[in-house]
């Protein structure tokens, strides 16, 4: 998800950059979104963010960002752990990740990305997710974190458009569904896409609604390391 960083620092305010990302910034996973021009990039060309602490030294940055990168990590936990090493005390950690419902829609392994090695909700106990990894508390039981905020972004997000659960998928990426997708996609009538969508989901095609447009599916957590 290329854009993603984008797409949410677009909703976020200017006392959110102001706050917690000031100072000597690493993001992590960025590819070429960057979420503040002065963060320093990690991603693949930097090495394996699975095993940061080979390549970067701990206690070194102001602000430690992902968006979208902790789901492709082969122990996301384990990861978490080694990014939140990073953070200097009194810095801050934003995380976000996809929520499983909305992205996943129910459906595991994930029908948009193969990569995807986990699934993530927001506080909540249950899930239908056998990897399922509640975000909320994973970040809570670092040492010494205060979670400062906990957001689901889910604007644009049309939950008439939500695979239903218990359905079985049919298979998306088959040439005439992916070339209607595509022909919904560039529609600048947002009704007559959505009508188009709607099209597809009634013949068993999942819909991938942040894939070029601008809808959200995720969650954003702030944990700062108290000193």
């Amino acid at each position: 998800m290329a854009t993603e960083a984008s797409k949410t620092n677009a909703l976020r305010s200017p006392e959110f950059f102001e706050t917690y990302l000031s100072g000597r910034v690493i993001d992590i996973g960025a590819g070429d979104d960057l979420v503040v021009p002065h963060a320093e990039i990690f991603d693949q060309h930097q090495g394996d963010a699975n095993h940061i602490l080979d390549y970067r030294e701990p206690v070194q940055y102001d602000a430690v960002h992902s968006s979208h990168c902790l789901e492709h990590m082969n122990n996301p936990q384990q990861a978490l752990k080694d990014w939140w090493q990073l953070v200097k005390p009194g810095g801050y950690m934003i995380t976000v990740v996809p929520h499983e419902d909305l992205y996943e829609q129910f459906n595991w392994p994930s029908i948009f990305n193969g990569d995807h090695k986990a699934t993530f909700r927001m506080g909540t106990d249950d899930s239908w997710s056998p990897v399922s990894i509640d975000i909320v508390a994973a970040t809570q039981a670092l040492p010494k974190a205060k979670i400062i905020a906990k957001r689901l972004y889910d604007e644009n997000y049309d939950y008439n458009l939500l695979f239903p659960r218990g359905q079985t998928p049919k298979n998306h990426r088959t040439f005439l569904n992916r070339q209607i997708s595509s022909i919904a996609r560039r529609l600048k009538n947002r009704d007559y896409r959505t009508k188009i969508l709607k099209f597809q989901l009634a013949r068993g095609y999942p819909i991938d609604q942040t894939a070029k447009s601008d809808a959200l599916a995720q969650i954003e957590i702030v944990a700062q390391k108290r000193k």
